[in-house]
């Protein structure tokens, strides 16, 4: 049971034609009803089971900066891969068709700029985009390949249809056309349940204790804190029945624990040398922290000068870099601490700010130090 709603949550989908063991072995455990029960209830989290691939929508409380899609880096991406979703609608599972009609629907459709092929720039996020679609299984590649329209843009790649992007986007039970903001796909996902509060708060709670680093204590979301404090043995009987997890709860703040056993998805730490370094840098601040150089405020939202930040993370390259891998080993200093503020960002382990850096309570429950002898090892 623990295996199946791991299964769910950790990946996009499970497709018949990518994995028909797993496809069919879910289905079945999935006629209990009880998985699907919690889902639904705890989670608000549509399950979606058809001929082609079984799927759960998993919408978080709030955005955060891991949620986009990590293969993309420039916006451009998102609209050539939203255009090839468009593309797709009016073709049926298992046509076919070859990139040059592609090239010429996103010239046609896209009136922002114009799309020259010729440039490689505008190919390099094409081919991104392209692999990402037959990654995830909503294409497959017949014959060619994108490399080959890397080098020339006249050159062809036969693409199939798998007939699984329809569901790639959620459904919205509202009109979206006049929305203008991100704010307003937050709210419209609670319309159906607004005129109960408790549910809402129920649902966004779930939800913000399976899918963030950890849930703080602030004036907007004093109300779910509340809920965790009050409800904390429901949570862990809940959670637990399927997760092998652990719920902690402090003053200003609770972290769901996951068990060694559990395969939840993206965990911290990762099995990397990035994940080492941000474990020890952790560990050099609760010294500082316990030595007095620093001190952490009552809400346990520790904001520190950028330059301080940057220090501290200088002092951690130095004094363990005999442990790190060969690229840490090597990187400038500027190379280091951008990658490990990067990381960090995108964990939600920390906020950057103009002038400062906000380090959140979790970084104070997760750290770790080499042993004193591990430069001879």
């Amino acid at each position: 049971m623990r295996r199946t709603l791991e299964t769910l949550l950790s990946q996009r989908w499970i497709l018949k034609s990518r994995d028909r063991e797993l496809y069919y072995e879910l289905k079945e455990e999935l006629a209990s009803g009880e998985e699907k029960k919690f889902l639904m209830e705890k989670l608000g989290y549509p399950l979606i089971v058809n001929p082609y691939m079984i799927k759960v929508e998993k919408i978080p409380a709030a955005p955060e900066n891991w949620m986009g899609i990590l293969e993309f880096t420039s916006k451009l991406e998102y609209i050539f891969f939203c255009l090839v979703l468009m593309f797709l609608e009016d073709k049926e599972a298992e046509e076919q068709f070859v990139l040059s009609e592609l090239t010429e629907y996103i010239q046609g459709q896209y009136r922002e700029e114009q799309v020259d092929w010729t440039v490689y720039r505008y190919r390099r996020h094409l081919i991104k985009v392209m692999k990402y679609c037959v990654a995830c299984g909503i294409l497959n590649v017949n014959d060619g390949s994108e490399e080959g329209f890397a080098r020339d843009d006249a050159n062809e790649v036969l693409y199939e249809n798998t007939g699984v992007s329809r569901y790639f986007m959620r459904n919205f039970t509202q009109d979206i056309m006049g929305y203008a903001s991100p704010q307003d796909f937050e709210k419209e996902e609670w319309i159906d349940v607004d005129e109960d509060r408790g549910v809402v708060r129920r649902q966004r709670v779930y939800r913000r204790l399976l899918m963030s680093m950890g849930m703080y204590r602030t004036a907007e979301t004093e109300e779910d804190f509340a809920y965790v404090r009050n409800f904390r043995n429901l949570i862990q009987d809940d959670m637990g029945k399927f997760f092998d997890c652990e719920l902690q709860v402090f003053r200003g703040s609770a972290f769901l624990i996951l068990g060694e056993e559990s395969r939840l998805g993206r965990c911290f730490p990762e099995e990397n040398t990035l994940s080492d370094i941000v474990l020890l840098t952790n560990g050099l601040l609760l010294q500082k922290l316990e030595a007095g150089e620093l001190e952490a405020p009552p809400d346990e939202q520790l904001v520190l000068p950028k330059e301080t930040f940057r220090r501290l993370l200088e002092e951690c390259r130095e004094r363990y870099r005999g442990g790190f891998n060969k690229t840490f080993r090597e990187m400038t200093t500027e190379e280091f601490s951008r990658e490990v503020l990067d990381y960090m960002t995108q964990l939600n382990l920390i906020e950057t700010r103009r002038d400062t850096v906000l380090i959140r309570p979790v970084a104070g429950k997760i750290a770790g130090k080499y042993p004193a002898d591990f430069a001879a090892e």
